[in-house]
Protein backbone atom coordinates (compact mmCIF):
# COMPACT_ATOMS: atom_id res chain seq x y z
CA UNK A 1 0.00 0.00 0.00
CA UNK A 2 2.78 2.47 0.92
CA UNK A 3 4.69 1.77 -2.28
CA UNK A 4 1.52 2.44 -4.30
CA UNK A 5 0.49 5.57 -2.40
CA UNK A 6 1.56 8.07 -5.04
CA UNK A 7 -0.21 6.11 -7.78
CA UNK A 8 -3.50 6.52 -5.93
CA UNK A 9 -5.95 9.30 -6.74
CA UNK A 10 -6.56 11.78 -3.94
CA UNK A 11 -10.04 10.41 -3.22
CA UNK A 12 -8.59 6.94 -2.60
CA UNK A 13 -5.51 8.16 -0.74
CA UNK A 14 -7.50 10.31 1.68
CA UNK A 15 -9.89 7.39 2.25
CA UNK A 16 -6.97 5.02 2.95
CA UNK A 17 -5.53 7.46 5.49
CA UNK A 18 -8.90 7.95 7.21
CA UNK A 19 -9.42 4.17 7.45
CA UNK A 20 -5.84 3.68 8.75
CA UNK A 21 -4.78 1.48 5.86
CA UNK A 22 -1.90 3.89 5.50
CA UNK A 23 -0.72 6.67 7.80
CA UNK A 24 -0.28 10.29 6.79
CA UNK A 25 3.39 9.94 7.68
CA UNK A 26 3.76 6.95 5.34
CA UNK A 27 2.02 8.88 2.55
CA UNK A 28 4.40 11.78 3.16
CA UNK A 29 7.44 9.50 3.05
CA UNK A 30 6.25 8.06 -0.28
CA UNK A 31 5.74 11.59 -1.63
CA UNK A 32 9.20 12.77 -0.56
CA UNK A 33 10.82 9.61 -1.88
CA UNK A 34 9.12 10.14 -5.25
CA UNK A 35 10.42 13.71 -5.38
CA UNK A 36 13.93 12.46 -4.71
CA UNK A 37 13.58 9.83 -7.45
CA UNK A 38 12.15 11.87 -10.32
CA UNK A 39 12.53 15.58 -9.62
CA UNK A 40 16.14 15.74 -10.86
CA UNK A 41 14.77 14.83 -14.33
CA UNK A 42 11.95 17.37 -14.48
CA UNK A 43 12.68 20.14 -11.93
CA UNK A 44 9.02 20.44 -10.91
CA UNK A 45 9.53 20.95 -7.16
CA UNK A 46 11.73 23.91 -6.24
CA UNK A 47 11.27 24.39 -2.48
CA UNK A 48 10.75 21.81 0.27
CA UNK A 49 10.20 22.06 4.02
CA UNK A 50 10.48 18.48 5.21
CA UNK A 51 10.45 19.33 8.93
CA UNK A 52 7.18 21.25 8.76
CA UNK A 53 5.67 18.54 6.57
CA UNK A 54 6.65 15.81 9.05
CA UNK A 55 5.08 17.83 11.86
CA UNK A 56 1.88 18.27 9.88
CA UNK A 57 1.68 14.59 8.92
CA UNK A 58 2.33 13.56 12.53
CA UNK A 59 -0.46 15.86 13.69
CA UNK A 60 -2.76 14.30 11.07
CA UNK A 61 -2.01 10.82 12.36
CA UNK A 62 -2.66 11.97 15.93
CA UNK A 63 -6.03 13.34 14.81
CA UNK A 64 -6.82 10.00 13.15
CA UNK A 65 -5.90 8.12 16.32
CA UNK A 66 -8.00 10.44 18.49
CA UNK A 67 -11.15 8.86 17.12
CA UNK A 68 -12.65 12.19 16.08
CA UNK A 69 -15.95 11.53 14.36
CA UNK A 70 -15.31 13.38 11.10
CA UNK A 71 -11.93 13.89 9.43
CA UNK A 72 -11.37 16.56 6.76
CA UNK A 73 -11.84 15.56 3.09
CA UNK A 74 -8.13 15.74 2.12
CA UNK A 75 -6.92 14.42 5.44
CA UNK A 76 -3.19 13.67 5.34
CA UNK A 77 -2.78 14.10 1.56
CA UNK A 78 0.70 15.53 0.81
CA UNK A 79 0.85 18.40 -1.66
CA UNK A 80 3.25 21.02 -2.97
CA UNK A 81 1.72 24.34 -4.05
CA UNK A 82 2.15 26.62 -7.03
CA UNK A 83 4.95 29.10 -6.29
CA UNK A 84 2.72 32.09 -7.06
CA UNK A 85 0.43 31.15 -4.15
CA UNK A 86 1.71 32.62 -0.89
CA UNK A 87 2.47 30.05 1.82
CA UNK A 88 3.00 31.22 5.40
CA UNK A 89 6.58 30.68 6.52
CA UNK A 90 7.52 28.93 3.27
CA UNK A 91 9.50 30.65 0.54
CA UNK A 92 7.31 31.97 -2.28
CA UNK A 93 9.34 33.47 -5.14
CA UNK A 94 6.78 33.93 -7.94
CA UNK A 95 9.67 32.67 -10.09
CA UNK A 96 11.30 36.10 -9.87
CA UNK A 97 14.67 37.32 -8.70
CA UNK A 98 12.76 40.20 -7.10
CA UNK A 99 11.24 37.73 -4.60
CA UNK A 100 14.00 35.11 -4.52
CA UNK A 101 14.12 35.14 -0.70
CA UNK A 102 10.53 36.13 0.03
CA UNK A 103 8.85 34.34 2.95
CA UNK A 104 5.18 35.34 3.35
CA UNK A 105 3.65 35.88 6.78
CA UNK A 106 0.22 34.60 5.69
CA UNK A 107 -1.30 31.98 3.39
CA UNK A 108 -3.30 32.90 0.32
CA UNK A 109 -6.94 31.88 0.72
CA UNK A 110 -6.61 28.81 -1.52
CA UNK A 111 -3.72 27.51 0.62
CA UNK A 112 -5.56 28.33 3.83
CA UNK A 113 -8.57 26.35 2.65
CA UNK A 114 -6.50 23.39 1.43
CA UNK A 115 -4.76 23.17 4.80
CA UNK A 116 -8.14 23.36 6.56
CA UNK A 117 -9.23 20.46 4.32
CA UNK A 118 -6.37 18.36 5.70
CA UNK A 119 -3.60 18.83 3.13
CA UNK A 120 -0.04 18.32 4.35
CA UNK A 121 1.95 21.11 2.71
CA UNK A 122 5.42 20.00 1.70
CA UNK A 123 6.82 22.67 -0.63
CA UNK A 124 6.39 24.66 -3.84
CA UNK A 125 6.24 23.84 -7.55
CA UNK A 126 7.93 25.84 -10.28
CA UNK A 127 6.37 28.65 -12.35
CA UNK A 128 7.39 31.07 -15.08
CA UNK A 129 8.16 34.50 -13.65
CA UNK A 130 4.96 35.98 -12.20
CA UNK A 131 3.04 33.22 -14.00
CA UNK A 132 3.53 35.01 -17.32
CA UNK A 133 3.60 32.66 -20.29
CA UNK A 134 2.80 29.00 -20.84
CA UNK A 135 6.34 27.62 -20.58
CA UNK A 136 7.78 27.19 -17.09
CA UNK A 137 11.25 28.68 -16.72
CA UNK A 138 12.76 31.44 -14.60
CA UNK A 139 16.08 32.86 -13.45
CA UNK A 140 15.66 31.55 -9.89
CA UNK A 141 15.14 27.82 -10.43
CA UNK A 142 15.56 27.15 -14.15
CA UNK A 143 13.22 25.17 -16.41
CA UNK A 144 10.60 22.55 -15.59
CA UNK A 145 10.35 19.80 -18.18
CA UNK A 146 7.80 17.24 -19.25
CA UNK A 147 7.62 13.85 -17.47
CA UNK A 148 6.68 12.20 -20.79
CA UNK A 149 9.72 13.68 -22.57
CA UNK A 150 12.10 15.46 -20.17
CA UNK A 151 13.74 17.49 -22.93
CA UNK A 152 10.40 19.15 -23.77
CA UNK A 153 8.21 21.81 -22.13
CA UNK A 154 5.73 20.97 -19.39
CA UNK A 155 3.71 24.05 -20.30
CA UNK A 156 2.82 26.80 -17.86
CA UNK A 157 2.25 28.74 -15.84
CA UNK A 158 1.14 25.84 -13.64
CA UNK A 159 3.84 23.73 -15.26
CA UNK A 160 5.45 22.60 -12.03
CA UNK A 161 2.07 21.43 -10.73
CA UNK A 162 1.27 19.56 -13.95
CA UNK A 163 4.65 17.86 -14.04
CA UNK A 164 4.39 16.88 -10.37
CA UNK A 165 0.93 15.38 -10.78
CA UNK A 166 1.86 13.54 -13.98
CA UNK A 167 5.08 12.21 -12.42
CA UNK A 168 3.11 10.70 -9.50
CA UNK A 169 4.71 13.08 -6.98
CA UNK A 170 1.22 14.01 -5.78
CA UNK A 171 -2.32 13.25 -6.99
CA UNK A 172 -3.64 16.83 -7.09
CA UNK A 173 -2.42 20.41 -7.06
CA UNK A 174 -3.59 24.00 -6.92
CA UNK A 175 -3.04 26.30 -9.87
CA UNK A 176 -4.20 29.47 -11.56
CA UNK A 177 -5.22 30.37 -15.10
CA UNK A 178 -5.41 33.66 -16.97
CA UNK A 179 -4.66 32.68 -20.55
CA UNK A 180 -4.37 28.89 -20.20
CA UNK A 181 -2.10 28.40 -17.20
CA UNK A 182 -4.03 25.40 -15.89
CA UNK A 183 -5.27 24.00 -19.19
CA UNK A 184 -2.12 24.14 -21.35
CA UNK A 185 0.22 22.34 -18.91
CA UNK A 186 -2.54 19.82 -18.25
CA UNK A 187 -2.66 19.14 -21.98
CA UNK A 188 1.13 18.85 -22.24
CA UNK A 189 1.39 16.51 -19.22
CA UNK A 190 -1.61 14.18 -19.68
CA UNK A 191 -3.58 15.40 -16.67
CA UNK A 192 -6.84 17.32 -16.19
CA UNK A 193 -7.05 21.00 -15.31
CA UNK A 194 -10.10 23.15 -14.52
CA UNK A 195 -10.42 26.91 -15.03
CA UNK A 196 -13.61 27.65 -13.09
CA UNK A 197 -16.23 30.34 -13.61
CA UNK A 198 -15.63 33.79 -12.17
CA UNK A 199 -16.26 33.96 -8.43
CA UNK A 200 -16.22 30.22 -7.81
CA UNK A 201 -12.86 30.42 -6.02
CA UNK A 202 -12.48 33.81 -4.28
CA UNK A 203 -9.29 35.85 -4.62
CA UNK A 204 -9.54 38.34 -1.74
CA UNK A 205 -5.85 39.28 -1.96
CA UNK A 206 -6.11 40.71 -5.47
CA UNK A 207 -5.41 44.44 -5.89
CA UNK A 208 -8.50 44.51 -8.14
CA UNK A 209 -11.25 42.54 -6.41
CA UNK A 210 -13.50 42.82 -9.48
CA UNK A 211 -10.92 41.40 -11.88
CA UNK A 212 -12.47 38.55 -13.86
CA UNK A 213 -9.72 37.33 -16.20
CA UNK A 214 -7.55 35.32 -13.77
CA UNK A 215 -8.93 32.28 -11.96
CA UNK A 216 -7.75 29.87 -9.27
CA UNK A 217 -8.46 26.21 -9.95
CA UNK A 218 -7.21 22.66 -9.62
CA UNK A 219 -5.30 20.01 -11.52
CA UNK A 220 -5.32 16.24 -11.08
CA UNK A 221 -4.96 12.95 -12.90
CA UNK A 222 -8.64 12.19 -12.31
CA UNK A 223 -11.66 14.45 -12.67
CA UNK A 224 -13.09 13.17 -9.38
CA UNK A 225 -10.03 14.56 -7.61
CA UNK A 226 -10.61 17.98 -9.18
CA UNK A 227 -14.18 17.88 -7.87
CA UNK A 228 -12.86 16.95 -4.42
CA UNK A 229 -10.42 19.85 -4.35
CA UNK A 230 -13.04 22.27 -5.68
CA UNK A 231 -15.40 21.25 -2.89
CA UNK A 232 -12.80 22.50 -0.40
CA UNK A 233 -11.59 25.75 -1.98
CA UNK A 234 -14.90 27.27 -3.15
CA UNK A 235 -17.32 29.36 -1.13
CA UNK A 236 -17.94 32.98 -0.22
CA UNK A 237 -15.29 35.07 1.54
CA UNK A 238 -16.21 38.25 3.42
CA UNK A 239 -13.49 40.31 1.69
CA UNK A 240 -14.40 39.20 -1.83
CA UNK A 241 -17.43 40.85 -3.42
CA UNK A 242 -17.94 38.70 -6.51
CA UNK A 243 -20.73 36.14 -6.03
CA UNK A 244 -20.18 32.49 -6.90
CA UNK A 245 -22.52 30.92 -9.46
CA UNK A 246 -21.86 27.46 -8.01
CA UNK A 247 -22.64 26.28 -4.47
CA UNK A 248 -19.62 24.48 -2.89
CA UNK A 249 -21.75 21.44 -2.10
CA UNK A 250 -22.39 20.92 -5.80
CA UNK A 251 -18.87 19.58 -6.28
CA UNK A 252 -19.55 16.77 -3.81
CA UNK A 253 -22.43 15.37 -5.87
CA UNK A 254 -22.06 12.27 -8.08
CA UNK A 255 -20.15 12.80 -11.32
CA UNK A 256 -21.93 10.05 -13.23
CA UNK A 257 -24.25 11.49 -15.88
CA UNK A 258 -26.02 10.19 -18.95
CA UNK A 259 -24.71 12.18 -21.92
CA UNK A 260 -27.42 10.93 -24.27
CA UNK A 261 -28.70 13.78 -26.40
CA UNK A 262 -26.04 16.25 -25.29
CA UNK A 263 -25.16 18.67 -28.09
CA UNK A 264 -21.40 19.02 -28.52
CA UNK A 265 -19.86 21.42 -31.02
CA UNK A 266 -16.32 20.73 -32.16
CA UNK A 267 -14.00 23.15 -33.94
CA UNK A 268 -10.34 22.50 -34.76
CA UNK A 269 -9.62 26.18 -35.43
CA UNK A 270 -12.21 28.08 -33.33
CA UNK A 271 -13.93 29.26 -36.48
CA UNK A 272 -11.12 31.78 -36.95
CA UNK A 273 -8.49 29.77 -38.82
CA UNK A 274 -6.32 29.51 -35.69
CA UNK A 275 -3.27 27.38 -36.68
CA UNK A 276 -3.14 23.98 -34.96
CA UNK A 277 -0.52 21.30 -35.60
CA UNK A 278 -1.86 18.51 -37.78
CA UNK A 279 -0.98 15.81 -35.27
CA UNK A 280 -2.87 17.58 -32.48
CA UNK A 281 -5.92 17.83 -34.70
CA UNK A 282 -5.66 14.19 -35.80
CA UNK A 283 -5.53 12.88 -32.22
CA UNK A 284 -8.49 14.95 -31.09
CA UNK A 285 -10.70 14.20 -34.07
CA UNK A 286 -10.13 10.50 -33.47
CA UNK A 287 -11.63 10.91 -29.97
CA UNK A 288 -14.84 12.63 -31.03
CA UNK A 289 -16.34 9.19 -31.56
CA UNK A 290 -16.06 8.63 -27.79
CA UNK A 291 -18.69 11.29 -27.15
CA UNK A 292 -20.91 9.76 -29.83
CA UNK A 293 -20.53 6.33 -28.18
CA UNK A 294 -21.78 7.95 -24.97
CA UNK A 295 -24.91 9.15 -26.73
CA UNK A 296 -23.94 12.75 -27.47
CA UNK A 297 -24.39 14.45 -30.84
CA UNK A 298 -21.20 15.98 -32.25
CA UNK A 299 -21.20 18.64 -34.96
CA UNK A 300 -18.51 20.93 -36.31
CA UNK A 301 -19.34 24.44 -35.14
CA UNK A 302 -17.93 27.21 -32.99
CA UNK A 303 -19.16 30.28 -31.15
CA UNK A 304 -18.46 33.57 -32.90
CA UNK A 305 -15.16 34.45 -31.24
CA UNK A 306 -14.42 37.57 -33.26
CA UNK A 307 -13.20 40.18 -30.83
CA UNK A 308 -12.04 37.63 -28.25
CA UNK A 309 -8.35 38.21 -28.92
CA UNK A 310 -8.78 41.98 -28.54
CA UNK A 311 -10.61 41.47 -25.25
CA UNK A 312 -8.00 39.08 -23.88
CA UNK A 313 -4.98 41.13 -24.86
CA UNK A 314 -6.31 44.44 -23.57
CA UNK A 315 -7.68 43.03 -20.31
CA UNK A 316 -4.45 41.11 -19.73
CA UNK A 317 -2.34 44.21 -20.44
CA UNK A 318 -4.45 46.28 -18.06
CA UNK A 319 -4.11 43.58 -15.39
CA UNK A 320 -0.32 43.39 -15.83
CA UNK A 321 0.07 47.17 -15.61
CA UNK A 322 -2.12 47.23 -12.50
CA UNK A 323 -0.43 44.37 -10.64
CA UNK A 324 3.16 44.52 -11.89
CA UNK A 325 3.63 48.08 -13.10
CA UNK A 326 5.32 49.35 -9.94
CA UNK A 327 7.64 46.33 -9.84
CA UNK A 328 8.67 46.91 -13.46
CA UNK A 329 9.39 50.56 -12.69
CA UNK A 330 11.52 49.65 -9.67
CA UNK A 331 13.11 46.36 -10.74
CA UNK A 332 12.76 46.24 -14.53
CA UNK A 333 16.33 45.05 -14.99
CA UNK A 334 15.51 41.90 -12.98
CA UNK A 335 12.24 41.06 -14.76
CA UNK A 336 11.96 39.13 -18.03
CA UNK A 337 11.27 41.08 -21.23
CA UNK A 338 7.90 39.46 -21.93
CA UNK A 339 6.52 40.89 -18.69
CA UNK A 340 7.97 44.32 -19.34
CA UNK A 341 6.38 44.25 -22.81
CA UNK A 342 2.97 43.27 -21.42
CA UNK A 343 3.11 46.00 -18.76
CA UNK A 344 4.05 48.55 -21.40
CA UNK A 345 1.04 47.45 -23.46
CA UNK A 346 -1.11 48.18 -20.42
CA UNK A 347 0.42 51.62 -19.93
CA UNK A 348 -0.35 52.43 -23.57
CA UNK A 349 -4.08 51.72 -23.25
CA UNK A 350 -6.18 54.84 -23.77
CA UNK A 351 -9.65 55.61 -22.51
CA UNK A 352 -10.93 54.83 -26.00
CA UNK A 353 -9.16 51.43 -25.87
CA UNK A 354 -10.92 50.62 -22.59
CA UNK A 355 -14.30 51.63 -24.02
CA UNK A 356 -13.76 49.53 -27.16
CA UNK A 357 -12.70 46.56 -25.01
CA UNK A 358 -15.86 46.79 -22.91
CA UNK A 359 -18.01 46.96 -26.04
CA UNK A 360 -16.14 44.02 -27.60
CA UNK A 361 -16.60 41.96 -24.46
CA UNK A 362 -20.33 42.66 -24.47
CA UNK A 363 -20.63 41.65 -28.14
CA UNK A 364 -18.63 38.50 -27.37
CA UNK A 365 -20.98 37.57 -24.54
CA UNK A 366 -24.01 37.96 -26.82
CA UNK A 367 -22.29 35.76 -29.42
CA UNK A 368 -21.49 33.10 -26.83
CA UNK A 369 -25.05 33.02 -25.52
CA UNK A 370 -26.36 32.66 -29.07
CA UNK A 371 -24.08 29.63 -29.40
CA UNK A 372 -25.39 28.03 -26.21
CA UNK A 373 -28.93 28.30 -27.51
CA UNK A 374 -27.88 25.59 -29.97
CA UNK A 375 -25.18 23.60 -28.14
CA UNK A 376 -24.36 22.42 -24.62
CA UNK A 377 -20.58 22.01 -24.92
CA UNK A 378 -17.81 23.52 -27.02
CA UNK A 379 -14.92 21.09 -27.67
CA UNK A 380 -11.65 22.35 -29.11
CA UNK A 381 -7.89 21.81 -29.05
CA UNK A 382 -6.47 22.76 -25.69
CA UNK A 383 -3.00 23.48 -27.08
CA UNK A 384 -2.21 24.38 -30.68
CA UNK A 385 1.10 22.50 -30.55
CA UNK A 386 2.64 19.39 -29.09
CA UNK A 387 5.11 19.89 -26.23
CA UNK A 388 8.09 21.76 -27.69
CA UNK A 389 11.82 21.98 -26.99
CA UNK A 390 12.25 23.21 -23.41
CA UNK A 391 15.22 25.32 -24.52
CA UNK A 392 12.81 27.55 -26.49
CA UNK A 393 11.15 30.48 -24.75
CA UNK A 394 7.98 29.88 -26.78
CA UNK A 395 6.93 28.64 -30.24
CA UNK A 396 7.45 31.25 -32.95
CA UNK A 397 5.54 29.53 -35.77
CA UNK A 398 2.83 26.91 -36.27
CA UNK A 399 2.30 25.10 -39.57
CA UNK A 400 4.63 27.58 -41.22
CA UNK A 401 2.61 30.54 -39.92
CA UNK A 402 4.87 33.06 -38.16
CA UNK A 403 3.48 34.22 -34.82
CA UNK A 404 3.48 37.88 -33.84
CA UNK A 405 4.48 37.54 -30.18
CA UNK A 406 4.70 35.20 -27.20
CA UNK A 407 0.93 35.19 -26.66
CA UNK A 408 -0.10 34.04 -30.14
CA UNK A 409 0.67 30.34 -29.63
CA UNK A 410 -1.74 30.30 -26.65
CA UNK A 411 -4.81 31.49 -28.58
CA UNK A 412 -6.50 28.12 -28.20
CA UNK A 413 -6.78 28.78 -24.46
CA UNK A 414 -6.80 32.59 -24.32
CA UNK A 415 -9.78 32.94 -26.67
CA UNK A 416 -11.82 30.90 -24.19
CA UNK A 417 -10.44 32.98 -21.31
CA UNK A 418 -11.83 36.07 -23.02
CA UNK A 419 -15.34 34.60 -22.92
CA UNK A 420 -15.11 34.07 -19.15
CA UNK A 421 -16.48 30.54 -19.55
CA UNK A 422 -15.39 27.64 -17.33
CA UNK A 423 -13.02 25.35 -19.24
CA UNK A 424 -11.60 21.91 -18.62
CA UNK A 425 -8.65 20.18 -20.24
CA UNK A 426 -8.88 16.39 -20.25
CA UNK A 427 -6.32 13.85 -21.50
CA UNK A 428 -7.33 12.83 -25.02
CA UNK A 429 -4.58 10.56 -26.28
CA UNK A 430 -1.04 10.63 -27.59
CA UNK A 431 0.71 11.65 -30.75
CA UNK A 432 2.64 9.22 -32.91
CA UNK A 433 5.72 10.33 -30.97
CA UNK A 434 3.95 9.42 -27.68
CA UNK A 435 3.36 13.01 -26.55
CA UNK A 436 0.16 13.90 -24.64
CA UNK A 437 -2.69 15.81 -26.27
CA UNK A 438 -5.53 17.44 -24.32
CA UNK A 439 -9.13 18.17 -25.29
CA UNK A 440 -10.56 21.50 -24.13
CA UNK A 441 -14.22 21.45 -23.06
CA UNK A 442 -16.22 24.58 -22.26
CA UNK A 443 -19.77 25.13 -21.02
CA UNK A 444 -21.83 28.15 -20.06
CA UNK A 445 -21.14 30.33 -17.04
CA UNK A 446 -21.77 28.57 -13.73
CA UNK A 447 -21.94 25.09 -15.26
CA UNK A 448 -18.63 24.07 -13.71
CA UNK A 449 -19.93 20.88 -12.13
CA UNK A 450 -21.79 19.86 -15.28
CA UNK A 451 -18.52 20.43 -17.15
CA UNK A 452 -16.73 18.08 -14.77
CA UNK A 453 -19.47 15.50 -15.38
CA UNK A 454 -18.85 15.65 -19.14
CA UNK A 455 -15.09 15.39 -18.60
CA UNK A 456 -15.63 12.50 -16.21
CA UNK A 457 -17.69 10.60 -18.76
CA UNK A 458 -14.97 11.04 -21.39
CA UNK A 459 -12.27 10.07 -18.88
CA UNK A 460 -14.05 6.90 -17.80
CA UNK A 461 -14.42 5.83 -21.42
CA UNK A 462 -10.78 6.47 -22.34
CA UNK A 463 -8.54 6.31 -19.22
CA UNK A 464 -5.63 8.05 -20.95
CA UNK A 465 -4.32 9.55 -17.70
CA UNK A 466 -3.56 6.06 -16.39
CA UNK A 467 -0.70 5.83 -18.91
CA UNK A 468 2.11 6.97 -16.63
CA UNK A 469 5.38 8.48 -17.85
CA UNK A 470 8.55 6.41 -17.62
CA UNK A 471 10.99 8.27 -15.39
CA UNK A 472 12.98 5.22 -14.37
CA UNK A 473 16.10 6.56 -16.06
CA UNK A 474 17.70 9.74 -14.65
Amino acid sequence: MVAEAMEMPAVALASAIRSRKISAREALDAHLERIEQVNPSINAIVTLDNDAAVAAATAADELTASGVEELPPLHGVPMTHKDTHNTKGLRTTHGSLVFADHIPDADDLVIERLKAAGVVTTGKSNVPEFAAGSHTFNEVFGTTTNPYAPQLSAGGSSGGVAAAVAARIQPVGDGSDMGGSLRLPASFCNVAGLRPSAGVVPSPGSPDLWSWIGRTGAMAREVADIALVMSTITGKHRQYPMPSPVAPGRFAEPLERDLTGMRIAWSPDFGLGIPVEAEVRRVLETQLAVFESLGARVEQAAPDLRGADEVFRNVRAFNFALTLGDLVREHGDLIKPEIRWNVEQGWKLSGRDCIETALARTRLEHQVQDFFERYDVFASPCAQVLPFDAAQRYPTSINGVELDDYLAWMNSASLISATGLPALSVPAGFSESSLPVGMQLSMNHGQDFELLQVGYGFEQATQFARQAPDLSQP
